[in-house]
């Protein structure tokens, strides 16, 4: 059975037996069983944080070797990947804002929330730069570990040869951290059982019209970007209409809707990009595999969207210096994101650490996160198909006969 199925089934019966407990038909003592297990898994997810951050974002720093890729095509990708990820996290926080997803709930933590005095900008830009890596690492600041993370990986490339078996060291971590994802991914339906039933044995069946409010905003948030932000790419800035983009990356959408991981959808997205859009193998081959490693828009639109929800959820108040450091936070964490599933909702974590919102909130938000993903993963896998066909139009290495179908059309019209 799929993880995803597993997952779902959890959620149906940690809702129902939630719903006993809070109607009286079942025990109390149920629930006070169960607390522990939902926060033994959020423990694990809390548990590689700061490893799954230094070794994924150095990792994808080094990726980055080639210095003549890393020129006009390299640096035109990067900015274009950054651009769009802060859009989508601005779009995703614009959006918790009007719909309010989080109103109306009221959790609360047992650890107490403090929120600090707002500092300056100049003091939010000099606290992102760490004095001890091994201080950051211990205390878990996130913005001070990728940061590091990013020096590191710049370094390791410049220091050629010497450098390499640091990488493969850090590979090699990465790659653990990976699969310790995985392991803990597999254990999540317990987790979300017993975390369903805890929460809707507190709050009953009112906790599910939000959960479903969320999903309906993000997916309206998500729509909102393919359409305005890829669209307006494509049209205004490539000189190219959005419809024959989105046919010919159909089968690459199917793959990332089923498969929930940008990684698994990989040569299906190239496959679509070089041979339905007309992308030159060149810039295929260089601009896909960085953007799926730098570049979720997807799960932008949700880190910032959840934040919001959590803080609005918990009754907190976020000043204009918290939601950029929520913009901050998530557009770094995206960069070293790996593209399996259930990354984005342990990303997520990061962003809530980094302004101080309680990581219990992620407990609420376990159970949808697969609905969510779906959505998510195809935006991602469009997101860097996006950008591949307009630096190819920009480089002059765009085929627009077979990007805009013309040479199927004609081969349809003369079978007819």
């Amino acid at each position: 059975m799929k993880l995803w199925l597993k997952i779902l089934i959890a959620l149906f019966l940690g809702t129902i037996t939630g719903f006993f407990i809070h109607q009286g038909w079942v025990p109390q003592t149920v629930a006070e069983t169960l607390a522990p297990i939902g926060t033994i898994f959020l423990n694990l997810i809390s548990m590689i944080i700061v490893f799954l951050i230094l070794s994924s974002m150095t990792v994808g720093i080094t990726s980055i070797h080639d210095p003549q890729k890393l020129g006009r095509v390299g640096l035109g990708s990067i900015a274009l990947y950054a651009v769009t990820t802060m859009i989508a996290i601005a779009t995703g926080i614009i959006f918790a804002k009007i719909f309010q997803p989080g109103a109306g709930l009221e959790f609360t933590t047992t650890n107490e929330i403090t929120i600090k005095a707002a500092p300056s900008i100049r003091e939010m830009v000099l606290s992102i730069f760490p004095t001890n890596p091994v201080a950051s690492l211990a205390e878990g600041n996130v913005l001070q570990i990728i940061v590091f993370s990013l020096f590191l990986g710049i370094s390791i490339n410049f220091a050629g040869e010497k450098g390499k078996p640091l990488m493969r060291v850090l590979e090699s971590l990465a790659d653990v951290m990976f699969r310790l994802t995985s392991i803990i991914m597999e254990f999540s339906p317990i987790g979300v059982f017993a975390i369903m039933a805890t929460v809707t044995g507190t709050f009953g069946f009112a906790i599910l019209l939000p959960l479903m409010k969320l999903v309906g905003t993000y997916y309206a948030a998500c729509l909102f970007h393919m359409v305005f932000v890829f669209g307006g790419i494509l049209y205004f800035l490539a000189k190219l209409h959005p419809l024959p983009f989105f046919r010919g990356m159909g089968d690459a959408i199917m793959v990332a809707f089923s498969t929930c991981s940008s990684s698994a959808t990989l040569p299906v997205s190239m496959h679509c990009v070089q041979k339905n859009l007309g992308v030159s193998k060149n810039i295929t081959n260089f601009v896909i595999p960085l953007g799926s490693t730098i570049n979720m828009n997807g799960a932008a639109i949700y880190q910032g969207m959840a934040a919001l929800f959590i803080a609005q959820a918990y009754h907190i108040v976020l000043d204009w210096t918290s939601i950029l450091t929520i913009v901050l936070t998530a557009t770094m964490s995206t960069i070293g994101a790996a593209g399996i599933p259930g990354t984005g909702f342990i990303m997520l974590s990061m962003v809530l650490t980094s302004v101080g919102l309680p990581i219990e909130g992620l407990a609420i938000l376990a159970g949808i996160d697969r609905i969510r993903e779906m959505v998510s993963t195809c935006l991602n896998v469009m997101g860097d198909a996006v950008c591949a066909v307009y630096i190819a139009k920009r480089e002059g290495e765009l085929d627009e006969r077979q990007y805009n179908h013309e040479e199927l059309i004609e081969l349809e019209s003369g079978e007819a």
